[in-house]
């Protein structure tokens, strides 16, 4: 019996989980678990709908279009393991948590390959059995680098690019060839301090709350739309060392929770915002 999950976002219309099930069930298919929400500022229907049976796609996706309103995105997806290309630069703490989560089970996806402009982390990734390949950025033209980039990650065919910590700025041609498939972390501070050493900007400024976030890359630099955030609080006890060090610890758990969602295909994206069902 397979597994599959159905995602439909739509204009909001009379009767849509009505039609989306009873189509569910002339097809004999069993609704294993199913999630709705209206954003009634936009009129969107988002709906997501786990299902298990004996698929035909092609029939159920036509009597969907013929149900669904004009302007319906919908689409089927197996249930299966995803595949990640991951791309680093020289902070370890991302990288590592993904690594031994995959390792221990806790996050069911196929690590293929991790890509890195410095050689830093390659012996971290290859206790762990994955290929990990060096292209530094040195002399070479930005466009020049992501062109070998993108040569590499396209030969292993990943569903999803995973920037853990990656610390170079994405071109528009990079960011539109993974368009709504490129995944990055970066810290959260109120106030913003952008630049080198944030942390130590954040202490000299005595905040009291950081955090992070996860989202999906755009053309707008950490404005993305986004998937995952969480803050905790600090105080005058803490040094920038510490600061730095609780940062983190938050970054790598908002990337693993952030991953676990997309991955079971819990995330729509709608302009720049995101509907999460969790």
């Amino acid at each position: 019996m397979e597994k599959k999950i159905l995602l439909t976002d739509c204009p909001d219309d009379k009767g849509l989980i009505a039609k989306i099930t009873n189509i569910c069930y002339k097809h004999q298919l069993n609704i294993t678990k199913n999630d709705e929400f209206v954003d009634r500022a936009q009129g969107r229907f988002f709906m997501r709908t786990a299902l298990e049976g004996n698929f035909n796609d092609a029939t159920l996706l036509e009597d969907l279009d013929m149900a669904l309103p004009q302007g319906a995105a919908r689409k089927l997806v197996a249930s299966g393991r995803k595949r990640l290309v991951l791309m680093v630069t020289k902070e370890a703490h991302c990288l590592g948590d993904i690594l031994m989560k995959c390792y221990a089970g806790a996050l069911d996806v196929e690590i293929a390959a991790v890509i890195g402009n410095h050689q830093d982390l390659q012996p971290l990734v290859e206790k762990f059995d994955i290929p990990f390949h060096w292209l530094p950025a040195e002399g070479l033209e930005r466009a020049q680098h992501e062109e070998q980039v993108m040569q590499l990650v396209d030969g292993y065919g990943p569903d999803y690019l995973v920037l853990a910590k990656y610390m170079r700025v994405l071109t528009p041609q990079f960011v539109a060839h993974y368009k709504k498939r490129i995944i990055n972390i970066h810290h959260s501070f109120l106030p913003a301090f952008i630049g080198a050493k944030p942390y130590l900007q954040a202490f000299e400024r005595g905040v009291k709350i950081i955090g992070a976030t996860a989202h999906f890359v755009t053309d707008d630099l950490d404005e993305g739309p986004i998937i995952e955030q969480d803050v905790i609080h600090v105080d005058h006890g803490y040094s920038a060392e510490s600061m730095a060090s609780a940062g983190r610890d938050v970054e790598k758990q908002v990337l693993s929770r952030a991953l676990q969602l997309v991955l079971e295909e819990r995330v729509f994206i709608h302009g720049n915002r995101t509907v999460v069902f969790k």
